[in-house]
């Protein structure tokens, strides 16, 4: 099945969400440098990536749900999508209130923004992988002969020549 949303002719959600995985990674990664160095710089900067992050997630989710809605029902797609959009709404929500914490002080966060952040890499690590498995094994968004209930990647090897 084909993206319902795109950008020059290709599936925009895809093309979407490396801005915010992006911009939210970098801000945990800058938020452990302060946590090493305690120079305040670096969580300064992580407020300002955290809310471009948050904004560029919403927007990203736009053309992600319109292309879940037009899947399938009771297909392994639209099992795997709900699953990686509704992650995803938690990792939005996890920087979200990383963000409101910093607010009153961005160059010295509570434990809890920091830990926020984590967590919501963590979480997004997986999601990530999903939206991956929706693109690459299930074929959504960008095949129209898409099988939607291919096997878990995991679960069986590739059909490859083994080069």
């Amino acid at each position: 099945m084909e993206s319902r949303i795109k950008l020059a002719g290709h599936p925009a959600h895809p093309m979407l969400i490396v801005f915010p995985l992006g911009l939210l990674s970098t801000a945990v990664v800058f938020d452990i440098i302060y946590l090493l160095t305690s120079a305040v710089r670096w969580t300064e900067v992580a407020y300002y990536l955290i809310g471009a992050g948050v904004i560029g997630g919403l927007a990203a989710a736009i053309p992600g749900w319109v292309d879940w809605a037009a899947i399938p029902v009771h297909t392994r797609a639209k099992r795997v999508g709900l699953i990686h959009g509704v992650g995803n709404v938690l990792v939005l929500a996890l920087f979200a209130l990383s963000w409101l914490l910093r607010r009153p002080n961005s160059s010295l966060p509570p434990t809890g923004a920091i830990v926020a952040g984590v967590v919501g890499v963590v979480l997004v690590s997986a999601t990530a992988w999903l939206g991956g498995e929706l693109v690459e094994r299930l074929g959504v968004g960008v095949d129209d002969g898409a099988n939607l209930d291919a096997p878990n990647s995991l679960s069986e090897p590739s059909g490859g020549s083994g080069v």
